[in-house]
Order: C-alpha cells, then structure tokens, then sequence
C-alpha cells in the first residue's frame, strides 16, 4: 500500500543565519567585507568593462559662435565570470542523535562544521584569487619589513602607494587589508605609536591606523586552516599570511562604479535569499539520517587590476 515518506511531508529548511555569521563575522575571515558581492542569476555571463582613459581625457574646448561643440567618446569592452558551485554535507543519524547528552546539540554542531567548511573554502579561495602576487597592477617590495622598526617606514610605503594609485587611476584606495602578524607589528612600531601617544589613551586600533593610512577601513584578516590531512598531525596555517592590500572598492557595485574586484554568486542556486552561501537540512530516510548540506557557488574576479596594489611579506 503506498505510504507518504517524510521528504512528502517535512519541506527541507534553509539555515541561513549560521552561514550568514560565519562569512561576514566568524573566524577572522574577510572574503565579503573588501569587494561587493555581486548577485547574478546565471552561473556564467559577461560584464561590461569601461576602459579607464577615455574617461579622464582633458578634450573640452572653446567654442565659436556657430560652430559645434568638440564631440569625443568612449569605447565599451566585456569581460567574463564564471561561478563554480561548492557543496559538503555531514549527516546526522537517528541513533547518534538519541544518544547524544542533552549539552551536545548534534545538528547544531553539524550545521557549524559545515558552515565553516564553506566559509573556509571561501576565504582561502579568496586568499589564492586576491591576496598573492602577480594579481594587481603593482607588487610592491618594501625596502624594510614593518618589523624593522629602526628602519622601516610603513606610514611612507602606504601613503606613497595611495598616492601612486590616484594618479594613475582617478581613484584613492579605501580599503587596507593585513594579515594578523602584520597588524601585530603595526600597532608596536613607534612611528606609529608616537602619532597617537600624545592624544589617546586606547591602543592602535584598526580605526587610528585607518585614519593615519586616509583609508576608510582596515581590515585585519585572522583566519586560520588545518593544512594537514585527516590522520596526519595537525599543521595550523595563517591564510593570509605575512602580506597587505591596498585596494579601492566601492560600498556596492553598480553600472559605471569602479571596483578593484567583486565577488560574483549566483544567486539562483542560493533560492535568492541575498547571500553569496546556504546550508539546508534535508531528510535522507534510507540512511535514517537528516542531511545537513552547505553549498555556494562564487567567482572571485578582479575588475580592475591598478585599483590594487600588494605588499608580499611586509613583516619578517
């Protein structure tokens, strides 16, 4: 006699919020907090791309009484994305699940082991796409590591690289992105603390090397991985290493607005909820277990090369 089975009568649920927390907040990570997260509805597509010197030509001039205007233009370019999907799944079995003591939440900590193998993927695919050489209009070797504080002028190495930027670009960068170690020696190095010492009582802040370096923000870039395989000894990594970004990107992105990168996600494998990730619970009754499955799809993509400069290994 057919019988319903439990997916006809359980609809799967989406567990926004954990994800959500883990991309924008949790474990140091800074993928959606340095580029506009872009929301497209295919997974592969093309964007227009405006070349940057036809729009800083200096070509007004004069007019004569009856004549016409001097005419000028620009020329329209296209690039491409295209967003691989990632997924992982833990499943939650009935027998564990009855088992387990009251203070262990098993779908909960399913749903965060999940939620941060997404948001880890993310980041270091981030980290790989972004924050290395060879990537931007300009890598940039300091004479002196930070560390060096009897030598080493990071106040003079940023402020000359913003510079640089906005010259060549129209644009100055907004956004200074450090890995851990980096800042660590920024808040120490007397350059710095003697600017502050004086008027503020507070330790160097993200805030104060922002307002020293004129950008809006600076982004301290902690997470860590396990580079080991399962059964090796655990081997904990920065992913961002000992380096630095200056960037500029806009708060959002938009037709015309200049970005150093954006991070396109499909949106409609997401079931358009606005976040660049899911995880969903969804019951697998001939495992007698309830599947807990993350997956996002993203294309982390630089737009415009010299709106980025590197610094590889600023700290010894």
């Amino acid at each position: 006699m057919p019988q319903p089975t439990l997916r006809d009568v359980h609809t799967d649920s989406i567990l926004t919020n954990v994800l959500v927390s883990y991309l924008n907040r949790g474990r140091g990570f800074v993928s959606t907090r340095v580029f506009p997260i872009v929301s497209v509805d295919k997974q592969s597509d093309k964007y227009y791309v405006y070349p940057k010197g036809d729009w800083f030509r200096d070509e007004a001039q004069k007019r004569r009484s009856g004549a016409e205007s001097v005419g000028s233009g620009y020329t329209l370019s296209s690039d491409t994305y295209y967003a691989d999907v990632w997924a992982i799944h833990k499943d939650v079995d009935d027998q564990l699940r009855w088992n387990a003591d009251a203070a262990i939440d098993v779908d909960r900590d399913a749903t965060e082991f999940v939620a941060l193998r997404i948001a880890m993927r993310m980041e270091r695919d981030w980290a790989s796409s972004f924050f290395t050489t060879s990537v931007w209009g300009t890598d940039t070797t300091v004479a002196n590591t930070w560390d060096n504080y009897a030598t080493s002028d990071p106040i003079g190495d940023i402020l000359t690289a913003s510079t640089a930027m906005l010259q060549a670009t129209g644009y100055r960068p907004n956004k200074l992105v450090v890995g851990l170690q980096v800042f660590n020696a920024l808040m120490h190095h007397p350059d710095i603390v003697d600017r502050y010492k004086y008027t503020s009582s507070n330790v160097v802040t993200e805030q104060l090397l922002a307002q020293l370096f004129r950008v809006d923000e600076v982004l301290v870039a902690e997470g860590v991985y396990n580079a080991s395989q399962e059964g090796q000894t655990d081997s904990m990594q920065f992913i961002h290493g000992k380096n630095a970004l200056l960037v500029y990107a806009p708060p959002n992105a938009g037709l015309q607005v200049a970005s150093a990168g954006y991070t396109f996600a499909w949106r409609n494998l997401m079931g358009s909820i606005g976040q660049p990730a899911v995880v969903r619970r969804f019951r697998m009754e001939e495992l007698r277990s309830d599947r807990i499955e993350g997956e996002a799809a993203w294309d982390h993509k630089v737009v415009a090369s010299d709106l980025g400069i590197f610094f590889p290994s600023v700290v010894a």
